[in-house]
């Protein structure tokens, strides 16, 4: 398996894998697919019912292709085995705080490659870059059920800030 740089013929395939894990794994989706349209919520007994939204693929994919030409603020990065991706994460800078805090705006593993250092090293590698640009803290966002990422997310030196809410 390699790390590679993503570039724009890779926008379609991160697209459908994007979406192929939003469809069985809905508890991946956040409030960041929700505020960009991605995902859509119904609100029951004041627990929201996550899922991908109908045009949710064309969504993301006007997304990746913008985070890839992006190139002085945000990296794309795809796992890379037998010529297929296997995994890939993005980050990026945002400029809309008191300094530059740099974002894990998405990192996705196929279940397979899971537990055997694709997810780390993915990280690692936007970890790296957005340190290199001397960002004032790192931050991500993870779907409120998706505990896996969480624990590996933890197991990694980030700690637990806050709680997101949506008004039905």
């Amino acid at each position: 398996m390699t790390i590679e740089k993503a570039t724009l013929k890779d926008a379609s395939a991160l697209a459908d894998f994007f979406l192929g894990h939003i469809e069985a794994h809905p508890e991946y989706i956040s409030h960041g697919e929700l505020q960009m349209g991605v995902g859509e919520g119904v609100i029951r007994n004041g627990v929201l019912e996550a899922f991908p939204a109908p045009d949710a693929r064309e969504k993301w994919l006007r997304y990746i292709r913008h985070q890839l030409q992006a190139k002085a603020y945000a990296k794309v990065w795809k796992a890379v085995d037998e010529g297929a991706i296997v995994g890939f994460c993005v980050a990026d800078i945002e400029s809309d705080g008191d300094a530059p805090f740099g974002m894990i705006c998405d990192i996705l593993v196929k279940p397979g490659y899971r537990g055997h250092g694709a997810g780390s090293t993915l990280l690692n590698t936007a970890l790296e870059w957005l340190r290199s640009k001397d960002v004032k803290g790192i931050y991500l966002e993870s779907g409120k059920d998706n505990h896996a990422a969480h624990r590996f997310f933890e197991k990694r030196g980030f700690a637990h800030l806050s709680e997101i809410y949506k008004l039905g």
